[in-house]
């Protein structure tokens, strides 16, 4: 949808140029663009480097580790049926300091990580749409309508006979979470302000903090808020 929304929005701007005899600056314009956008993407590049560079040397110090037990409980309150050792616990754990750092980049392949794993717990689950062979606990084909399954796993919608997946609660709560991260270090926006002239690339550091913190603390209330109506039901 986005590279529609995309291509819309520059063909829109090349014919409204035209139209208006303005072909030279619209040109002009995606020349200029084209090598701002190359000039940011080294200079964030550098700085992803940096950062990437620090959270290996964290890692193989033992500092992750400790960070992640630290987290232990936080997850836990966040995914109270997620298994002790389960290793999207571990996923979940490195997505979340990736993001408090402000590691956008560092963040994703932990996040994926987490999902898949999350898709193998709901397929241990039973879970119809993940469930391999057909096996596992189907819903029901007459009604058409989502029923609660094992330890508050939710069952997919069949229709027309064919089982689809659906996020499982725990899904769910890692995206909003992901969505919604507290940043200490927000160094993505630092590397852009500072690659456009601000005079004080890190002055975005505190209302990023108190931004992240309402949107993560928003979060988890509404993500328990869902948890416990879906308990009642």
């Amino acid at each position: 949808m986005l590279n529609y929304i995309w291509a819309a929005m520059i063909a829109v701007g090349i014919i409204f140029g035209a139209l208006n005899g303005n072909m030279k600056e619209v040109t002009e314009a995606a020349l200029d663009s084209a090598g701002e956008a190359v000039s940011l993407c080294i200079a964030t590049a550098g700085i992803m480097a940096l950062w990437v560079g620090l959270m290996e040397v964290a890692e193989s110090s033992g500092l992750i580790l400790k960070l992640t037990n630290m987290l232990s409980p936080f997850v836990s309150f966040m995914f109270p049926r997620l298994p002790k050792r389960h290793k999207a616990r571990d996923y979940i754990s490195m997505n979340i300091i990736a993001n408090i750092l402000g590691l956008g980049w560092a963040c994703t392949p932990a996040g994926l990580k987490a999902m898949e794993e999350l898709a193998k717990l709901e397929e241990e689950r039973g879970t119809p749409g993940y469930a391999a062979g057909g096996k596992g606990i189907l819903a029901d084909e007459r009604k058409g309508q989502n029923r609660a399954g094992k330890n508050g796993g939710e069952l997919s919608v069949v229709t027309s006979g064919k089982s689809g997946r659906i996020a499982s609660n725990e899904m769910c709560t890692f995206l909003i979470l992901n969505i919604s991260s507290l940043q200490l270090i927000p160094v993505n926006m630092i590397a852009y302000r500072q690659q456009y002239g601000s005079v004080n690339p890190a002055g975005i550091i505190a209302p990023a903090i108190v931004a992240t913190f309402i949107s993560t603390l928003v979060a988890v209330v509404y993500c328990k808020m869902k948890d416990s109506r879906k308990r009642r039901e």
